[in-house]
């Protein structure tokens, strides 16, 4: 049997085949469709149970195939497995956007009425109608049968994208022969780059553009043309030739306007936050707009600052190399000295609350030229209360790119490293501790200018004492981290905060400026437009070849993605920091703090507006000044 037919909770991935995916996604499809179909005929009184439970419940097998296959393209990427997936995505996308209009399916829903419905039905009563209207379920066929057709020709545009991200990424390596040219660069650092090169058979050190790579290159080697030529290839990726993003950068935010338009707003922006937090497009960017004049005079203070320590005008691949010179001067800290009590391995584990699994994962940290960049987490399996009172254990997948084991040693994790490691499990608590009976409002399905509260949040607790005593030991004495280097570590917690703020913040003006003053058909240079709003957020002249938007998949893997959403980091950063001061005030450990965040936010999913699950916490709205203190932009309230 097709293993991706019925995935069990215990995925068999050796046994899954490239040759099993089309067959099993197009079956697949069709049972989902048939499941659709028989609530568009059923003929009795419509209830919530027999119209939206099943439609809640009707792309299950599917969804946990594709889930399946998604990962595998993350982790595993490969020419079939490409053929595969570009066969099956247009066919995947197409039916799911056909599912909001679906005329019959539309007068079904309707006729469902909230009589003797609970809360948390009303509220998922009152969101479907909400998004099958915003879907389109109320145009004419023949604009139905366009918005299809966008959301088709948007997945392959994406894929493509994505794709030649990886392409470009994994074409770069750069060979130094020359141990002397290495100057600077930490041990460890050197011997992956070895070890490297001889997995090419190749002589030397090798570098590449994954991020355990090249990020110690740009912070300590010593010699700038080699960092130069780090920089430059990965802000150039996809820039030119066969892996070139720009038309299908282009295409893809036509098509987005064209959609937006479609369903009635003026705007991409405006159509994506319409059911989030932030609302608007407009709202959205004066949000940004407050932080990045609250933060500026402190970040031009901070480049000024790095100038003179430097003792010369800084280009680009200088500016991490210069201030972790300057950050070890300050504080006499040096963040390799954190290795040794941050190891980790790749695992499968179970969460169990009360004698009961309720959830469990996979973790898979480490680079390979198949594996997509960054980190990330991934549901591949929803569970939840079920109707016979049991409850079914939730399933899901965190992965990075983390420095990897050596062959004498286990990988040895910068701190940053471990904050990224906290923040994917926060996502994956998020999903594994939710106790919402619907899937569609279950877990990480909110907002997702709320979906990264749980991910931040948690990486306050690799700045405690107290929580870092529990897994920051040394990997050979078992020792904790000394006092006077823990000191240190808290010291330089600020340290250039504000260049690292006003760098999300450019990334967030960017995002927002291309998805609500874009124009189609109208003679623009988007990479020059970027480049032109990224400039307002770095002091350093942006070389005339830089192309950092153009491998951006945040905003262009996926048709919505971080798509005008990428605000969203901070608008979740202001909500972290604010939840967290109740951590510091009533304790960093404290149990009953802990459980009510549980039961309050991380249980919830979208049963409850982000506003009221935030109040019902805190006892009041957010605000910015515990963000601000916790940066050192302004002092405790």
């Amino acid at each position: 049997m097709n293993p991706l037919l019925r995935v069990p909770f215990e995925i068999p991935f050796d046994q899954i085949e490239v040759a099993h995916i089309v067959p099993a996604v197009r079956e697949l499809i069709a049972e989902s469709q048939a499941n659709i179909t028989a609530i568009e005929e059923f003929a009795g009184a419509r209830t919530f149970a027999n119209t939206l439970t099943a439609l809640d419940e009707s792309t299950v097998n599917l969804e946990n195939a594709m889930a399946v296959v998604r990962h595998m393209e993350c982790v595993s990427n490969s020419p079939e497995l490409r053929e595969a997936v570009q066969t099956i995505d247009p066919e995947v996308s197409a039916f799911y956007s056909s599912i909001p209009l679906n005329a019959k399916l539309w007068t079904a829903i309707q006729g469902v009425s909230e009589e003797g419905l609970n809360r948390l039905e009303k509220r998922f009563l009152t969101k479907q109608v909400d998004s099958f209207r915003r879907h389109g379920a109320e145009l004419d066929p023949e604009l139905k049968a366009r918005l299809l057709a966008i959301d088709v020709e948007l997945q392959g545009l994406c894929t493509k994208f994505s794709q030649n991200v990886l392409d470009a990424t994994n074409a770069f390596e750069l060979i130094v022969e020359d141990e002397s040219r290495l100057a600077g660069l930490p041990e460890n650092a050197k011997a992956a780059a070895k070890a490297s090169a001889e997995a090419k058979g190749k002589a030397g050190y090798r570098f590449t553009l994954q991020a355990p790579s090249f990020v110690p290159v740009l912070t300590y080697l010593d010699d700038a043309a080699i960092r130069r030529q780090l920089w430059e290839g990965y802000n150039e990726r996809a820039t030119e030739g066969a892996f070139d993003n720009r038309d299908l950068m282009r295409q893809v935010l036509t098509l987005r306007r064209e959609k937006a338009l479609l369903l009635g707003y003026f705007t991409f922006a405006d159509f994506v936050l319409a059911d989030r937090m932030a609302q608007r497009g407009a709202i959205a960017r004066e949000f940004v707009y407050e932080l990045e004049t609250a933060t500026r005079d402190r970040f031009v203070e901070e480049h000024e600052a790095l100038e003179a320590f430097s003792g010369q005008k800084l280009e680009p691949w200088d500016v991490g190399y210069y201030a972790e010179k300057q950050r070890q001067a300050l504080y006499d800290f040096d963040e390799e000295a954190l290795r040794p009590y941050f190891s980790v391995d790749v695992r499968y584990n179970e969460i169990y609350s009360n004698g009961r699994m309720v959830g469990a994962f996979y973790a898979d940290w480490f680079p390979r030229e198949s594996k997509r960049g960054g980190a990330w987490m991934e549901a591949l399996r929803t569970g939840g209360p079920q109707p016979d009172g049991s409850f079914a254990p939730h399933l899901g997948v965190i992965c990075g790119n983390m420095t990897p084991p050596m062959p004498d040693q286990p990988a040895l994790l910068t701190h940053r490293e471990v904050e990224t490691i906290f923040h994917e499990f926060g996502h994956l608590l998020h999903h594994c501790l939710s106790e919402v009976p619907l899937r569609s409002l279950s877990g990480t399905n909110v907002p997702w200018d709320f979906v990264e509260l749980p991910s931040q949040i948690m990486e306050n607790w690799c700045w405690e004492r107290e929580s870092l005593d529990f897994f920051a030991r040394h990997h050979e004495t078992g020792e904790a981290i000394p006092e006077e280097l823990f000191q240190k570590m808290k010291r330089a917690r600020t340290y250039r905060a504000a260049s690292g703020q006003m760098r999300q913040l450019g990334f967030a003006t960017v995002d927002l400026v291309l998805h609500t003053e874009f124009v189609p058909n109208v003679e623009m240079d988007l990479v020059a437009l970027a480049n032109g709003v990224l400039q307002r957020f770095t002091p350093i002249t942006l070389p005339e070849k830089y192309g950092m938007i153009l491998g951006f998949t945040h905003l262009f893997s996926g048709p919505v993605g971080y798509a005008a959403g990428y605000y969203s980091y901070k608008w979740a950063e202001v909500l972290d920091a604010d939840a967290f001061s109740r951590f510091k005030e009533e304790g960093v450990l404290n149990g009953a703090v802990g459980r009510e965040y549980r039961e309050k936010i991380l249980a919830k999913g979208n049963s409850e507006e982000p506003r009221d699950l935030f109040r019902s916490f805190m006892g009041r709205d957010a605000t910015q000044h515990a963000l601000l203190e916790r940066i050192g932009l302004v002092g405790p309230a």
